[in-house]
């Protein structure tokens, strides 16, 4: 059962995971292409059509919204399969348990409600452009943080260090 089990996490943070890092990553970079809604309106030139980069925008956050709950199989099958192995207790997955804790918060507290907030303010008509001040930057960042912890999870489930298991 055990195979099984980490069987269903590996695909589940491959097929999970993935498309959150991606998507999360390139929501800042098309937030910054949604063109200023102020400098269409006194005539300026766009950098294109802002309903095509909300819509993008759009998806981009769904695809965050639905795989983060979908993630969720990634730490419960993680659970199980260091559980039937007898490792729960061993330091490289305490620090997984750790690191992926920590980028669930970020996801769930900081990346997502900032995805949400470029939204908002791209939908409620406000004139201010999507990278305004440093609200996409930062995202940019979290995102990035968020990527580098799964990068860390990622290293010691292969790594392992001081594992004895032969799986």
């Amino acid at each position: 059962m055990t195979k099984f089990f980490l069987a269903v996490h590996v695909l589940a943070a491959i097929l999970a995971v993935g498309p959150v890092a991606v998507a999360a990553s390139m929501f800042p970079s098309a937030a910054r292409r949604v063109p200023d809604r102020g400098a269409a309106d006194r005539g300026a030139a766009g950098r294109g059509t802002g309903a095509g980069g909300v819509a993008t925008l759009r998806v981009l956050h769904r695809i965050c919204r639905v795989y983060a709950v979908a993630g969720l199989a990634v730490p419960v099958f993680g659970f199980a399969t260091a559980s039937g192995l007898g490792v729960l207790r061993d330091a490289w997955v305490i620090a997984s348990i750790l690191l992926t804790a920590a980028a669930a918060a970020i996801l769930a507290l900081a990346v997502l409600p900032r995805q949400d907030a470029v939204l908002a303010r791209l939908t409620a008509g406000d004139s201010t452009p999507a990278d305004a001040g440093d609200g996409v930057a930062r995202l940019a960042m979290l995102t990035g943080v968020f990527n580098l912890l799964w990068a860390a999870v990622t290293v010691l489930m292969i790594v392992r260090p001081g594992s004895t298991t032969g799986v």
